[in-house]
């Protein structure tokens, strides 16, 4: 059989599931409404800290799913590591629906974080990887496409899931479980499209000069990148994760224009992992991250000077570029380090992404704190940002013991 460019119809039918399953395992993003809802006195109660915890494991978890389902996909079939990882995800938030006082806690974060974030890592990476070896000459692109779709999802999930919560305000889990279910429909029905190249895109089992995880694992380069993600991902989702309170409390506005503008700005969020993808299609990935790095710095850094639509514009700028390093650094890690192991290998550099959704929102919420000092948390995490660009820059030397300069992607 020959290259995947025979199969267009088969491609571009991974790519429409590829976008099916991002869609569903993005609505993790609109957690900011479920946050808010639970510490109501009527509902849950919960403080604000302890409202970011099941967001926050289920972030954590993510690298476990990713790094299991990345070798599995790399090994064995895509689509049944797809159809695992939605069925999981969404019986983690079915399970969470039963939560409905303080003393059910444990389902909420036994439910929608251990084994809801473990579905979504298992879900996530399978067309992260795929998808680049159907579209070999334009990996950023479709890739950012791709994750698009997990942008995307909580724009999706906050109009629906804001109607669940107002028709039940006593119990907010109790959403869940119609959430549940819708994604695990839309799960299955995107990862029955999941269809495998017949062969890598070089034509062999394993191209000439593509590194196994071993050996990417002993270059610079993953470290950096690695670390690129942590950086763009910690200043990122600590806004992400108490936006709709930061949208009332610094912005001005009320709880339902707060819950309209949290699924506005996930548009941002999906749209940045496309636009952001484009440009490093023709420019390269490396630039392309310092870019996103100092925008989303120097824009968290003059957020808590702004109300109203000023507060809204750089709120959008942060999701641009959060969304920006999803959609380009896969691209980056396949141009480094080759596409036979892509899975495998962006699925363990994930642990960016698991680490700094833990500690960002926990750093970020504990430096507001009780006194709302929205001000020290915003401009801690913007410094953060712009001191990484020097991540990228560093990763444009050719440094030694490393593969090649990046191919072109």
């Amino acid at each position: 059989m020959g290259h995947g460019a025979d199969f267009p119809l088969v491609r571009f039918l991974a790519l429409i599931g590829g976008v099916l399953i991002q869609l569903v395992v993005g609505g993790v993003y609109a957690w900011s409404l479920f946050g808010r809802a639970l510490q109501a006195p009527e509902a849950m109660a919960l403080g604000a800290v302890e409202a970011t915890v099941p967001f926050e494991v289920a972030i954590g978890m993510i690298f476990i799913g990713t790094s299991i389902g990345g070798r599995l996909q790399d090994r064995s079939s895509p689509r049944v590591v797809a159809l695992i990882g939605s069925a999981v995800y969404a019986g983690g938030l079915i399970l969470a629906s039963f939560a409905r006082s303080a003393d059910d806690f444990w389902l909420l974060v036994l439910g929608y974080g251990v084994i809801g974030g473990f579905g979504l890592g298992m879900a996530y990476i399978v067309p992260v990887a795929l998808l680049q070896k159907w579209f070999p000459a334009k990996r950023a692109l479709v890739t950012g496409i791709a994750v698009g779709g997990f942008g995307f999802g909580a724009t999706l999930t906050s109009p629906v899931a804001q109607a669940l919560l107002a028709d039940n305000p006593t119990s907010p889990a109790a959403a869940f479980l119609p959430l549940g279910v819708g994604y695990l429909v839309l799960g299955v029905v995107g990862s029955l499209l999941m269809f495998a190249p017949p062969v890598t895109a070089s034509g062999s089992a394993e191209a000439a000069g593509d590194l196994s995880v071993r050996e990417a694992l002993r270059t610079p380069q993953w470290y950096l990148l690695t670390a690129v993600l942590v950086v763009a991902v910690a200043s990122g989702i600590s806004l992400i994760s108490m936006m709709a309170t930061a949208s009332v409390e610094v912005a001005g506005f009320d709880v339902a224009a707060a819950a309209t503008i949290v699924g506005a700005l996930a548009l941002f969020n999906g749209a940045g992992r496309i636009a952001w993808a484009a440009v490093a299609q023709r420019v390269g990935p490396l630039p392309v991250l310092a870019v996103i790095l100092a925008l989303e710095g120097i824009s968290l850094i003059a957020l808590p000077h702004a109300t109203g639509i000023g507060f809204v514009a750089l709120a959008a700028v942060v999701y641009l570029c959060y969304g920006g390093a999803f959609g380009t650094l896969p691209a980056a890690a396949g141009a480094f380090f080759g596409m036979s192991h892509a899975g495998a290998i962006y699925g363990l550099m994930l642990v960016g992404w698991s680490l700094a959704g833990v500690v960002g929102p926990l750093v970020a919420t504990w430096l507001v704190g009780p006194e709302r000092n929205y001000l020290l948390g915003f401009t801690a995490m913007g410094v953060l940002a712009v001191l990484g660009v020097i991540l990228p820059v560093t990763l444009r030397k050719n440094l030694r013991g490393t593969p090649s300069p990046v191919r072109a992607v």
